[in-house]
């Protein structure tokens, strides 16, 4: 919105002298009220347009997604079904549909143990919001209610170990989130190859998720 008080105005001199008092000017009569009318329709204006805040709700439909994912690392390494569990907790932390989520494992050159490039093949389904690029993608246009949730990933409880995973953590936020409809996206890492860091690894974020289903109440 573009609001101007006119040309040539002089901010600097809203008012005049009359008789030793002072009196606003027939021209600041004008500019004053269309100024605060200005100011505040700029900001009706903005918040027509400001996303939604976390915990408002966000129509959304679910689509299918697919994810070849090998991890990459030198300080932490995992076993084949290691990653295959941490990447589907990962998964539905982000807001991937439990129903008919399947991670498989995939490249793995030994049974057991940690393996020096361990993947996994995905299948899922995630929400994106109604009237995206994405959505109108979807199979299925049933709409889904949903909303933001704020979301601070965590890949262990324990803050010792957690440190660890810094490379898994930068490889989840450059492969697997864009996938997600995740916004307000926050990376704090000091990743340093065969050694752990002094801080936990930052990934923080708000995801779409579905709003829970109501429970009807039993008759009576």
């Amino acid at each position: 919105m573009n609001c101007r008080t006119g040309r040539g105005s002089n901010p600097m001199r809203p008012f005049m002298k009359v008789g030793g008092g002072v009196a606003m000017s027939n021209r600041t009569r004008l500019i004053v009220p269309a100024a605060v009318a200005c100011l505040l329709g700029s900001g009706a204006w903005a918040a027509e347009n400001a996303p939604a805040p976390a915990g408002e709700p966000q129509s959304a439909v679910w689509t299918d997604k697919e994810l070849t994912f090998v991890y990459q690392g030198f300080t932490t390494r995992y076993s084949c079904d290691g990653l295959r569990d941490k990447v589907r907790g990962v998964l539905l932390d982000l807001g991937a549909q439990k129903k008919g989520l399947k991670v498989m494992e995939m490249g793995c050159s030994r049974p057991t143990g940690p393996d020096p490039f361990p993947g996994v093949r995905v299948k899922m389904r995630v929400l994106q919001p109604a009237g995206s690029a994405d959505a109108a993608k979807a199979a299925d246009q049933t709409p889904v209610a949903a909303h933001w949730k704020p979301l601070d990933l965590k890949l262990r409880d324990s803050f010792t170990t957690d440190s660890g995973e810094c490379e898994l953590v930068e490889q989840i936020r450059h492969n697997i989130v864009p996938l997600f409809a995740a916004r307000n996206v926050e990376l704090r890492t000091t990743c340093i190859p065969h050694q752990a860091t002094a801080s936990r690894p930052v990934l923080k974020m708000e995801v779409l998720v579905p709003d829970p289903v109501k429970q009807q109440a039993a008759p009576q």
